[in-house]
């Protein structure tokens, strides 16, 4: 095991100036709070049309940013911070995040889908997609069979039509339940609470006396905790066939798989923003790139992730033709194979930062 020395990412090694305490996590707070309104303002001016608004998407966008960052300090510090007020708030708070980021999810999700499917099959006859970005075909390998790339052209054009209507219907739906979510009693008791906390964060007795990084130095922990427990020597290996077998089965529970995965990317969430409360301004504007590059794997493994559960579901539909199952089973495959290749770019960022460090 290599040794631990102090390195950009251990919070202590950050703060050559006074000691970050509960003070520096009430400006974190306010800050963020503050972040939340100038978006809530911004998206009730721009407003939202059935398809929202460029305006109104960024704005969600910076409504969302706000609210992960506050739940994850108040999760992080709870200590710090009042107990029940935490408690009651990180689970609106999520909800808040959670009931915007589906829109976007699933816009995101069809467009890829549809541009793997462009590529697997070098066919250009997909449903037309406003604002899709759907990037021109690779040449076919050499050697590729050419019966193989027939077969799946054939059905890729149905499957690409089965998949634009269902990601579209629960795009749709995801709107709307983001409109209603943003004019309800529900939104406007969070936001009136988020208002309340721009000016007055409620912190314990003790914390404006209190080191803030040994709590952010736990959440550390708890990140490379997680990761020591995930399988990186299996991320080495291309193919993974148990994930394939249970993708297209029956079984419409997500792989066990993926799991501790999207737990960890969770908690290098958490551990980021723990760092940014503890920099303070001027350190927030130091990015550390080995944990950049590992929240980027990490996300576009959960995005693989979704999208070959998309594929599948896509794939149980009743009564779809032989050659459109073949190409949906195709697709799950090739994003199965992405998800692969994103837990083996975390691996390799990874490894990254433990040599830094040693």
């Amino acid at each position: 095991m290599a040794q631990q020395h102090l390195d950009p990412t251990d919070p202590r090694s950050r703060h050559a100036g006074p000691v970050p305490t509960g003070d520096a996590l009430a400006g974190y707070l306010r800050a963020q709070a503050t972040e939340f309104l100038r978006a809530l303002r911004l998206h009730r001016e721009t407003g939202s049309g059935a398809n929202g608004s460029e305006g109104s998407a960024e704005a969600a966008r910076a409504l969302r940013r706000s609210a992960r960052r506050i739940s994850a300090s108040l999760h992080t510090f709870q200590p710090l911070l009042d107990s029940d007020w935490c408690e009651a708030m990180r689970p609106e708070l999520a909800w808040v995040s959670g009931t915007l980021a589906m829109e976007h999810a699933y816009t995101a999700r069809l467009e890829r889908l549809l541009a793997a499917l462009h590529r697997l099959s070098g066919s250009a006859a997909f449903p037309a997609q406003t604002g899709a970005r759907v990037t021109a075909a690779p040449s076919t390998k050499a050697g590729a069979p050419a019966q193989e790339r027939g077969n799946l052209t054939v059905g890729a054009a149905k499957a690409g039509a089965l998949l634009d209507r269902q990601l579209t219907l629960a795009r749709t739906r995801a709107h709307s339940t983001a409109l209603q979510a943003l004019g309800s009693s529900r939104f406007h008791a969070v936001a009136d609470r988020v208002a309340v906390l721009a000016s007055e964060v409620p912190l314990t007795k003790t914390a404006g006396a209190t080191d803030l990084r040994p709590l952010s130095t736990a959440a550390q922990d708890r990140l490379a905790d997680a990761v020591a427990a995930l399988p990186l020597v299996v991320a080495g290996h291309p193919y993974n066939a148990a994930a394939l077998v249970h993708g297209l089965s029956p079984d419409t529970v997500p792989h066990p798989q993926d799991a501790p995965w999207h737990q960890v990317r969770l908690l290098l969430r958490l551990h980021r923003y723990a760092r940014e409360a503890v920099s303070g301004p001027q350190g927030n504007a130091v990015v550390d790139l080995r944990l950049l590059a590992a929240g980027q794997a990490l996300n576009r493994h959960r995005d693989a992730s979704e999208a070959s559960a998309s594929a599948a579901q896509a794939a149980r539909t009743p009564r779809i033709a032989p050659a459109t199952a073949y190409a949906l089973g195709v697709l799950h495959a090739d994003q199965r194979h992405e998800v692969e290749a994103a837990r083996f770019a975390f691996q390799q960022a990874w490894q990254k930062e433990t040599v830094g460090a040693s």
